[in-house]
């Protein structure tokens, strides 16, 4: 439904004047998000508090005005894009804050446009840690991380952003406020609501507050890099040396084309030799355990074929050993304008299967597929690289995409692992799931949302 001067005049209302705008400055900027795709919104609106959440969406449910839930806009699928046009809910302004921090019984509980990095830092300086690290973390936000699951490189040990939410606050579309989980360690009664807002990708109500577990934070670290000749090789070291017993932070691996890309684009000294990097973080509270663990890592990755094994001396060392995988995304730009990023996942016994898959396809296609990630947890960024300018290619980018998620599924994996299905995965959902799935997903969705005006377009929903 359009927005005329009668939903404007009632949705002023409940926010004031200066926390409603439709010029053409905040419509441009509410646009968009990680993606290069647009799409206007006809409003957008800053709630103050979460009884405003509720005035607006009681509102646009009983109206039928699309109503779109956003924080940072960080996201890589469109996620936060107004489709329709409607409403951008725009959480930032206001709800922003870390409303506790319990050292006894470890918990934080925040808004949800509070920044992870800021979150991190607050609980550090109180001898406890966050663990979920996105590589946005310095800028996207909790609850946009709890509505896409987000994980990052300490996944491989501490999990994703789920295995740290208690419970949550949430708006519900005809108003109604929920709280979804307890603040106990132990909670069985009742549905786990929820595990089911976690990951809905602001498709089923807004967020509005969250209840996080934290934990005590190590006291050391060592980081380790091995450098192998094949890719096949340094993913057989993965399993080999998680079932051997290690448990590394993290285990970020970098194939033979980004190796290349480092060192021609940012001149990092790698090996000519190197077809494939491992590395990653050790943790723990005494020498003897970090040892132990860069011990049972270094003679898993030497019997799968590693020729080297470094561990950093100093932080000095550990950061030039962290810099070839912080920019590994920027490097690959040397093979193409545009790059069809995605976040594929699978169990980590089929990664050199997968990864094999996925080379195949980019020769099938002559298109280069520099892929990196995060091996410890099974979740590759696949790159399908294209010139942007050329629409063919492009064309046979998202054919190989396509191949790509197919395979993937064939192996028992999954089309994302970090960034959600938002807009630009939504057609590839019949890949992943049948139509019994599909069609339970929708009665979900009917459940929370009968009007189909909460986020609509995204995950295929």
């Amino acid at each position: 439904m359009a927005i005329d001067a009668k939903h404007l005049n009632a949705l002023e209302k409940i926010v004031g004047s200066d926390d409603i705008k439709s010029d053409k400055i905040h419509l441009r900027a509410y646009s968009y998000d990680a993606t290069k795709e647009h799409f206007e919104p006809d409003v957008v609106v800053f709630p103050e508090n979460e009884e405003e959440v509720s005035k607006i969406l009681k509102y646009c449910n009983e109206n039928k005005i699309a109503i779109i839930p956003r924080g940072a806009g960080s996201g890589f699928t469109g996620g936060a894009l107004p489709v329709n046009g409607g409403i951008v809910l725009a959480l930032e302004k206001y709800m922003n804050k870390i409303l506790e921090i319990d050292e006894k019984d470890m918990v934080a509980v925040v808004q949800p446009a509070v920044v992870n990095a800021t979150l991190q830092k607050e609980v550090e300086k109180r001898g406890l840690f966050y663990p979920p690290d996105p590589a946005s973390m310095d800028y996207s936000t909790l609850g946009g991380n709890v509505s896409e699951n987000a994980g990052g490189m300490r996944a491989a040990k501490y999990g994703l952003t789920k295995d740290y939410v208690m419970s949550l606050r949430a708006v519900l579309l005809n108003g109604d406020i929920i709280r979804a989980g307890k603040r106990t360690i132990k909670d069985v009664a009742g549905y786990n609501v929820a595990g089911i807002l976690i990951a809905s990708e602001g498709t089923l109500g807004v967020i509005t507050e969250i209840t996080l577990k934290l934990l005590p934070k190590p006291k050391l670290k060592k980081t380790y890099m091995g450098i192998f000749e094949s890719v096949e090789d340094a993913m057989s070291a993965v399993y080999k040396s998680l079932a051997s017993g290690a448990m590394p932070v993290a285990m970020e691996f970098m194939d033979a084309l980004v190796v290349k890309a480092l060192r021609e684009k940012l001149g990092v000294d790698l090996p000519e030799w190197a077809g494939a990097l491992l590395v990653g973080d050790v943790d723990g509270n005494v020498k003897e355990e970090i040892n132990y663990q860069l011990k049972i890592l270094e003679e898993s990755f030497k019997q799968e074929g590693a020729k080297e094994f470094k561990v950093a001396k100093d932080e000095q060392e550990s950061n030039e050993i962290w810099f070839a995988r912080r920019n590994a995304s920027q490097s690959i730009t040397i093979y193409g304008s545009k790059k069809l990023n995605e976040d594929i996942s699978v169990p980590r016994s089929k990664l050199p299967q997968a990864l094999n898959k996925i080379n195949s396809i980019g020769q099938k296609y002559n298109l280069v597929v520099p892929c990196f990630g995060h091996a410890g947890d099974g979740n590759i960024h696949v790159n399908v690289m294209v010139d942007g300018n050329n629409k063919e290619e492009v064309k046979k980018g998202y054919k190989a995409v396509e191949e790509i998620f197919q395979a993937v599924v064939d192996m028992g994996g999954t089309l994302s692992g970090e960034h959600g299905i938002g807009l630009s995965k939504a057609p590839f959902m019949q890949i992943a799931f049948s139509e019994a799935e599909m069609n339970l997903f929708r009665r979900i969705k009917a459940a929370f949302d009968p009007n189909g005006i909460l986020n609509p377009g995204k995950m295929g929903l």
